[in-house]
């Protein structure tokens, strides 16, 4: 039976997770993770999303993406196609990289997405990579703190966000 299509709305943001296959890692060094950051930058460009947060871990890959237009499924594809074929062709490997489809939860109230967006910071804390968001460098958190935030990170509209949530309190 074929698997119905994901629900996708024009504006919606998106708390997106994809895991490696059996668990397997995803991003083995920098050079993977540094890989992923250029592939997810350029899909942001091409399909016209806010990337609000991220964090690559080592088995798997939290995003928050606010969608414009309704294309986080074509988006991911071909990110995530392109990204397996390259990390496959560098570490000689073949097969699935990813374990099915990514996961996609809609944040829908203001309160979800202060969560969302602390789970994603706090995700590499949680696992014992780092003792603070900001020490991870392959996060929003990190990046920021580290003053290396990808031109495509778009700290603005979560500033945008948080002012907006703050100032209805």
């Amino acid at each position: 039976m074929p698997r119905r299509p994901r629900e996708e709305l024009e504006g919606a943001i998106h708390h997106v997770y994809a895991r490696g296959n059996n668990r397997c890692p995803l991003f083995v060094d920098a050079v993977d993770r540094q890989t992923y950051l250029e592939l997810l930058g350029a899909a942001v460009a091409v399909w016209d999303w806010m990337c609000l947060a991220y964090c690559l871990m080592g088995t798997h890959v939290h995003l928050l993406i606010e969608t414009p237009r309704a294309n986080l499924g074509v988006g991911l594809q071909r990110a995530h196609g392109r990204y397996a074929q390259l990390f496959n062709a560098r570490h000689r490997r073949s097969g699935h990289l990813f374990q099915g489809r990514y996961g996609a939860t809609r944040v829908i109230t203001d309160t979800q997405l202060m969560t969302v967006v602390d789970y994603i910071d706090r995700n590499p804390v949680e696992a014992g990579m780092a003792s603070e968001p900001a020490g991870w460098p392959w996060c929003s958190a990190g990046a920021r703190h580290a003053g290396r935030v990808p031109r495509w990170l778009a700290t603005d509209r979560l500033a945008a966000l948080r002012r907006g949530i703050s100032g209805a309190a």
